[in-house]
């Protein structure tokens, strides 16, 4: 499993802001979220396990299973952000139910197929699954939607994302859990955070 943290460019607060300890997003915010819980369609030997939008970065932890094995991860937002409704309270999500409840779009991994062609072509894309490519196609869809967003209201977006990453090897129970509680309680300790800005 690997945590990582992914920041925008010059710290700059693009996501929403914290307040009263809860974090409030905006439009990118939500394209962020989106996105994040996505990737998992778009890597199936990947498990999505907590994660956490922020102000100007966003946090998640990641573990890439071995090929072959079918894997969906059974995750729920604490409170999901709809269209009409860009206010979340802590985004934080969680594969261990006494994090968060279930909800009707997490499930179970699709029926294997006996179609050779679909296999060998999601063994294909299994098969190149690093850390950097699944933070490499984020920041990009992210920053995709977002550009699209600015340009149909004539606005300057600008560079969305630092140019690197951070990721750490979770490599024990311990660790994991002292990572889940700092990414939940992130948007309550953004005064003391060093991303703070």
């Amino acid at each position: 499993m690997y945590f990582v943290t992914i920041c925008c460019q010059d710290m700059k607060c693009r996501f929403g802001k914290i307040e009263n300890g809860e974090m409030i997003i905006n439009y990118f915010g939500k394209i962020a979220f989106e996105e994040w819980q996505n990737l998992s369609e778009r890597y199936p030997n990947i498990v999505l396990d907590v994660f956490q939008i922020m102000p100007n970065h966003i946090h998640g932890i990641i573990s890439i299973e071995n090929i072959g094995v079918a894997v969906r991860a059974g995750l729920a937002p604490a409170q999901s952000p709809t269209a009409n409704d860009t206010v979340g309270a802590t985004l934080a999500v969680a594969q261990n139910g006494n994090l968060c409840a279930q909800n009707d779009k997490a499930g179970a991994s699709p029926a294997p197929t006996n179609d050779v062609a679909g296999y060998d072509r999601a063994t294909a894309r299994v098969a190149h699954t690093t850390v950097g490519n699944i933070v490499g196609a984020y920041k990009s869809l992210v920053s995709n939607q977002c550009l699209k967003m600015c340009k149909s209201q004539n606005e300057y977006m600008g560079k969305l994302w630092q140019r690197d990453y951070w990721d750490n090897i979770i490599r024990n129970e311990q660790e994991y859990q002292h990572i889940i509680e700092y990414i939940i309680n992130n948007p309550k300790n953004w005064e003391n955070d060093k991303f703070y800005s």
